[in-house]
């Protein structure tokens, strides 16, 4: 029997109906509540009321314990004091003002103080931005089209960046999109004799950290290979650290990986939640970068740049990256121990700080899906197809009743399908 009674949703499921009524789908984009998977939705949450640390509450006020942290955004715990009191301060300060504020310089300094590939920053508001920023920069500085993608990719959901068969995309719009295996270094060189040299750029992930699958790590020597391979032909080198960045290195993953980009892209866990994106770049692109017709409204806002600071003063502070690897590591050697209880494999990828689960007794993802659901439905907030997040609010504590939830979940599963042989 379980020991954790399953939550109810009454109300967050009125908030969701409402928000059908108001906004096409109510829920829209990566943090819609099935995404073409098959997640009963009587056991999501749907709508939040309030978060706090490590934890969030829904409109039926059950609390969920967060390994999803936004989807990366919360890095250091939601509502972290500092964080909050350096952009409240500013806030009353001034945030959009039409001459921007001392706070962007000053943010921008630390960036390139703090990531070892940087010798400037640029600052916008989504990832997304982000990624494009880096593109339009390896276009202007080389004056060539294409752009090798990595199997497995998102780089954000600008057309450059999607794929033909999406909606909306023009096919014109991908028609210089190059995509090659990872890992797969004759593969580069290929492409790159197929493109006859007109190559602006190699965006990539620093490791493969994509959904549905299992996530794999890079090494040191694949990622020497791609620099030299970039350098030798003038390929501008963009690094899509939106997700991974200052979790496993605070100087940048492209560092962790012992080499250097010419473009890293940042967003996620710069500024704890405020609203912020950044591409930090070499010196050699500086001008490239200057001439773009490239910003928006609330690209300079004061209030994210003093988040920002504090966020990364914080991360240092901390030593998040080893932080993150050690409560990643203690987090999932526990819930895979809590699966062997039960018969369950659940395999773990990636790196410690965002890893990936899944249930590798079914291929088809479905006894995953239906352990994450039970999980969620007890208060231990995962996904099915994600990478997930540590942030620097976790405590013993806080693992120890995941792993326990988990656990719970696990039996419960069990339990519903005794033709798989499985131990309760």
């Amino acid at each position: 029997m379980s020991r954790y009674p399953e939550y109810v949703h009454t109300k967050s499921r009125a908030w969701f109906d409402r928000a059908l009524n108001a906004i096409p789908s109510g829920i829209y984009g990566h943090l819609g509540p099935s995404e073409g998977l098959f997640l009963p939705l009587d056991k999501w949450p749907l709508i939040s009321s309030k978060a706090e640390g490590t934890y969030f509450w829904d409109m039926d006020g059950n609390r969920y314990l967060d390994f999803m942290c936004a989807y990366g955004p919360n890095v250091l715990g939601y509502g972290d004091p500092d964080v909050d009191r350096a952009a409240m301060e500013q806030l009353k300060a001034g945030n959009c003002t039409t001459a921007p504020s001392y706070k962007m310089v000053e943010c921008a300094e630390l960036l390139v103080d703090t990531v070892h590939c940087a010798d400037w920053a640029f600052f916008m508001k989504n990832g997304t931005d982000a990624t494009t920023f880096g593109i339009l920069t390896a276009r202007a500085a080389t004056g060539k089209k294409k752009t090798i993608f990595l199997k497995g990719y998102y780089h954000g959901n600008q057309p450059w960046a999607m794929k033909a068969d999406y909606p909306g995309i023009l096919p014109e719009e991908v028609a210089n999109n190059m995509i090659v295996p990872w890992f797969d270094l004759s593969a580069l060189e290929e492409a790159y004799l197929e493109a006859k040299g007109d190559v602006a750029a190699l965006i990539a992930q620093p490791y493969d950290h994509g959904n549905f699958y299992d996530n794999r790590p890079a090494t040191k020597e694949y990622w020497a290979a791609v620099r030299k391979f970039c350098t030798e032909r003038g390929i501008v080198l963009v690094i899509d650290d939106v997700r991974a960045g200052f979790r496993l290195d605070l100087a940048g993953s492209d560092h962790y990986y012992g080499f250097e980009a010419d473009i890293i892209c940042f967003c996620k866990a710069l500024a704890n939640g405020y609203n912020m994106s950044a591409a930090c770049g070499k010196d050699f692109l500086k001008a490239a970068a200057s001439s773009l017709s490239y910003t928006g409204s609330y690209w300079m806002s004061a209030e994210p740049f003093a988040a920002c600071i504090a966020c990364i003063n914080k991360l240092k502070a901390i030593d998040a990256p080893a932080l993150f690897r050690r409560q990643g590591i203690k987090l999932t050697d526990g819930l895979k121990a809590a699966g062997k209880a039960h018969g369950f494999d659940l395999v773990v990828s990636g790196e410690p700080a965002l890893f990936y689960l899944r249930t590798a007794n079914d291929d088809s993802l479905m006894l995953h899906q239906e352990w994450v659901a039970e999980c969620v439905s007890r208060g231990l907030f995962i996904t099915s197809h994600h990478n997930h997040f540590i942030n620097a609010a976790v405590t013993d504590e806080d693992i120890a009743l995941a792993v326990d939830i988990a656990e719970d979940a696990f039996s419960v599963v069990a339990g519903r399908h005794p033709e798989l042989g499985f131990t309760k």
